[in-house]
């Protein structure tokens, strides 16, 4: 499933459900609505948040490379925080510049 986040400020922000509930349960909201909004008042909680999420997750020691025995040839790195929800961010950083709510689910 595809979580599409809209706000007037940007495109939609389509994400894979796994990484959107990450970053909705990050936010205190609830991954499982299939609705919801990121208040203009909740904006500039919502991005230092994810600020410090990142950081943490920057600061967290990477996976190891598993053996080959033990991981298939075609597996990916996993994508850390930063890089998933930077996106994300960025939408809130410009909704917040323009006091527009970003919402989702609509």
């Amino acid at each position: 499933m595809l979580f599409t986040f809209k706000s007037a400020t940007n495109a939609d922000l389509i994400m894979h459900e796994k990484s959107a509930k990450e970053i909705l349960a990050l936010l205190g909201k609830s991954p499982d609505e299939a609705r919801g909004i990121i208040t203009v008042e909740q904006l500039p909680e919502a991005i230092a948040t994810l600020q410090k999420a990142i950081v943490a997750d920057k600061a967290r020691p990477q996976e190891t490379a598993a053996s080959p025995s033990k991981k298939e040839a075609d597996d990916e790195p996993p994508v850390s925080l930063a890089r998933r929800a930077a996106p994300f961010v960025d939408m809130l950083e410009r909704a917040a510049k323009a006091g527009e709510p970003v919402i989702w689910g609509v």
